[in-house]
């Protein structure tokens, strides 16, 4: 069997032919992977025009095509069972554990909470046509800005299947279509989420192709996105480890929303409360370690450190964090070990955080800009003042004043639900939800008006 012109790769995968055979197949054909260029190259085609149809799409028709998804995720939650159990045991033989492999799984509860993710974005607003601002000209011409989708996007994401959904689901409110690369170890049901995803555009009337999954596991797929599908491609965003978004963000030739790391400090003024503080600083650090958002630095001012220091540390310890500090620290429990250059710029991504005693607010503001990665500073105090000369000053995508930095999230903003946490500055910052999917353009009513 050869691929041909009346067979595609794609339609050679849907049949069920193995991944390792598909991949021989285009070799068989074109030995510099013309056959995988080829399909990527058509879905971006086909991407392009579904992304025409759904950015006119009316609000009632995107919701019934989500609401449609949500039951077609419910009803096909043995097959994804199914499709997961054999994507975990594959990760398992791997040699695949922890944090990864429980990001990977799913149960009857998980596949629930996707459904109901996708239900909830169908109940935002549209972010699509919306007036942005309006103003006339002496001259008579009346200029409207306004929202428009972006167009089609390329999400590469790892391991967590769910993604599938809350990314093409996101993408078509907002009007966009998806090409979605999913990783390796979560194909199989990544695969039966796209297909429930594709139906249900199918029974409200919309194109399947506004939310498209790359059919094969081929690492080259992912260089041919970052080149743009020949302009077909808008945006990438990439949701992984630091190595995929490093990646991404040195050979993506289109426009990328992400960030590489989320090194996050918890600043504790002169005139924090001390039960807040370590309320606070427990739940930054410890609520849950791997995500962005988790704190890395908590830094303590100096003003405070004989009241406040030794309760910080001894509230972590208790509840399983390793503490790394400079001399200050350490000084006041020997349990601590010492902070070298590099833990300043280390997102652990674990129950591990280090700790340092700063001269106040102006050295604080220092080491933030220093050694952070602009993704989510904290500040606690009970001082207006200092607390609005941080947020004014720390140029990060999300501050805080007396709360958890891992209240960074777009479903605790109120945006439903996000797409990923941008620190760039140029489009997107900080939770990447349904209106950060949106760019505008500008309507010019006249009435016969020329230029002189």
């Amino acid at each position: 069997m050869q691929v041909g012109q009346n067979l595609s790769i794609e339609t050679i995968w849907r049949l069920g032919v193995p991944e390792d055979e598909n991949m021989k197949l285009v070799a068989t054909e074109d030995q510099d992977n013309q056959g995988l260029a080829h399909l990527m190259a058509d879905m971006g085609q086909r991407a392009r025009s579904a992304a025409r149809m759904v950015a006119n799409a009316p609000s009632l028709q995107k919701n019934q095509a989500l609401l449609a998804i949500e039951s077609e995720l419910r009803a096909q939650k043995a097959q994804l069972i199914m499709a997961n159990r054999a994507d975990v045991e594959d990760a398992e033989a791997k040699g695949i554990k922890g944090s990864f492999l429980d990001r990977l799984r799913l149960d009857e509860g998980r596949i629930a909470a996707i459904a109901d993710a996708v239900a909830a974005i169908a109940g935002l607003h549209d972010p699509v046509g919306r007036i942005l601002a309006e103003w006339t000209q002496p001259n008579g011409l009346r200029f409207e800005r306004v929202s428009t989708p972006l167009g089609v996007i390329g999400v590469i994401f790892e391991s967590r299947p769910n993604v599938t959904a809350d990314a093409g689901a996101l993408c078509l409110k907002s009007g966009n279509a998806s090409i979605l690369r999913a990783g390796s170890e979560s194909f199989r049901t990544s695969s039966v989420i796209a297909d429930a995803m594709r139906a249900g555009l199918r029974k409200a009337g919309l194109p399947e192709d506004a939310i498209q999954l790359v059919p094969t596991r081929a690492r080259e797929a992912v260089g041919l996105m970052l080149g743009g599908l020949d302009g077909q491609i808008d945006v990438i965003v990439p949701r992984g480890g630091k190595s995929l978004v490093a990646r991404v963000q040195s050979e993506a030739r289109v426009p990328v929303f992400a960030h590489l790391e989320g090194i996050c400090h918890v600043y504790v003024h002169a005139k924090a409360n001390l039960d807040m503080a370590i309320s606070i600083v427990l739940n930054a650090k410890l609520r849950r370690t791997g995500v962005c958002g988790s704190a890395e630095t908590l830094l303590i001012d100096r003003a405070v450190a004989n009241t406040h220091l030794k309760p910080l540390l001894s509230a972590l310890i208790a509840k399983g964090c390793e503490i790394r500090g400079d001399a200050s620290v350490m000084a006041v429990d020997p349990r601590v070990t010492s902070a070298n250059e590099a833990d300043w710029r280390t997102e652990y991504l674990d129950a591990i955080i280090s700790v340092k005693v700063v001269d106040g607010l102006d050295e604080a503001i220092n080491h933030i800009e220093t050694y952070g990665s602009q993704h989510t500073e904290a500040i606690i105090t009970d001082d207006a003042r200092a607390a609005e000369a941080f947020l004014n000053r720390v140029d990060s995508a999300i501050v805080l004043h007396n709360a958890s930095t891992q209240f960074a999230d777009g479903g605790e903003f109120g945006f439903g639900a996000e797409i990923g946490i941008a620190t760039g500055k140029m489009h997107a910052r900080g939770p990447v939800g349904i209106d950060q999917l949106t760019s505008f353009k500008y309507r010019v009513h006249g009435s016969g008006q020329i230029r002189p």
